[in-house]
Parts: C-alpha cells; sequence; structure tokens
C-alpha cells in the first residue's frame, strides 16, 4: 500500500514495517537496516516508521523480539520437554540450526544494541531465559538450575556463533548435528571423568 494511499491502519503500518526490515536484514544483513530503507520498502513516507520506533534501536528491538519469539517456537518443535542430555542436545541442535537458517536475524538478536528499555524485547528474552531453565530443571532436577542453565546457554550459542563464523564444519546438517550432540555430551560427562582417579594415581595408591 502507498503512502499516497493514507489508508495505513495503525497495526498495518507497523507489520509492514517490519516485514520490510525483515526483507532488507535477509538482503543486505543489518548494514542496510535503517528506518528510511524501511519507509521505502514498505512505501510509505520517511517519517511513517517514527510512529511505531523512536529510532534504530527500537527498530532492532522490535526485530529482535520477533526473532526470539520464533527461537523459542523454533526450540519446542524440536523436543517440547527434553528430561535427559540426549533431548537436551535436540534442542541445542535445533538452537544452532536455527542460527544457520537465519543468520542475519539471528545476529541482530545477539550482537546488535537494542533499546534497553523495549518491553517487548524483555518479554521475549526472558521468555527465551525460561525455557531453557525449564528444559535444564527438568533433565537435571538435582542441578543448580540458574548455574547449569547459564552454562548450558553459554555452550550452546558458542557452538551456534562458531559454526555462523565458520570455525566449525558446516557441510551437512548432519556434522552440524553430531558436533553440537558430542558437545553437548561431553559437558554432562566431564564431572564423571574428572571425579575417577588417573591410572597412575590408582597405581600409587596400590603400591
Amino acid at each position: 500500500m502507498s503512502q499516497a494511499s493514507g489508508t495505513y491502519h495503525h497495526g498495518d503500518l507497523r507489520a509492514a514495517c517490519l516485514r520490510a526490515a525483515r526483507e532488507l536484514l535477509e538482503e543486505d544483513g543489518s548494514a542496510g537496516l535503517s528506518l528510511r530503507a524501511v519507509a521505502r520498502r514498505a512505501g510509505v513516507s520517511p517519517t511513517a516508521p517514527y510512529r511505531h520506533y523512536a529510532d534504530r534501536d527500537a527498530l532492532v528491538s522490535a526485530v529482535a523480539a520477533q526473532g526470539y519469539r520464533e527461537l523459542a517456537e523454533y526450540l519446542a518443535a524440536a523436543h517440547p520437554s527434553p528430561t535427559t542430555p540426549d533431548g537436551l542436545g535436540a534442542v541445542a541442535v535445533a538452537y544452532v540450526r536455527f542460527a544457520l537458517e537465519r543468520p542475519a536475524l539471528f545476529r541482530v538478536m545477539f550482537a546488535e544494541p537494542c533499546d534497553p528499555n523495549s518491553e517487548e524485547r524483555v518479554s521475549a528474552t526472558t521468555a527465551i531465559w525460561e525455557y531453557v531453565r525449564g528444559v535444564v530443571g527438568g533433565a537435571f532436577p538435582g542441578a543448580d538450575p540458574e548455574a547449569l542453565s547459564t552454562t548450558v546457554w553459554a555452550l550452546v550459542h558458542g557452538l551456534a556463533f562458531l559454526h555462523l563464523d565458520g570455525k566449525l564444519d558446516t557441510s551437512t546438517p548432519e556434522v552440524v548435528a553430531g558436533q553440537v550432540r558430542a558437545a553437548v555430551q561431553a559437558l554432562f560427562a566431564a564431572p564423571a571423568a574428572m571425579s575417577r582417579p588417573a591410572a597412575g594415581s590408582r597405581e600409587q595408591a596400590t603400591a
């Protein structure tokens, strides 16, 4: 709908701006994302987006919030309520796959400055955190939920960016999934391995 028609409704303009922002993001990355560019893509006046977004950070926050909601749905679809390390591995694979399928959106979500006062963004990120905390708490009920949730998210998020930045093999989805699952399994196998005495220690103890 062009700016000349003047028939945009309140919700329509906001949705049109978000659609335009997502299109620009996929085409040019975050460098091409601006309120003026969004206005041109949406076919509205240069000042129209300011009715909903005070500045670029506010627009980016809205796009990021949309991305967080999509990520939460993507993870839940991979495994709604995992209770084992294998189930947690499936969620981790989905997280990395989301990043690889939507690289520009993922970088905006986690690497772009956002409006710290955006209630929409804060609400969406809180939902992701609560999902991670719930998943970890379900899989490991005896662990410290806050500390382990932070550890798991940090691990999986780091894996996502290592794959995005070409530091790990992304040749096939199967290779990516194998790397992510192996990392998650190693995280939970490490305490048991560390608690076992080394072979040399056992020999000294029995000497």
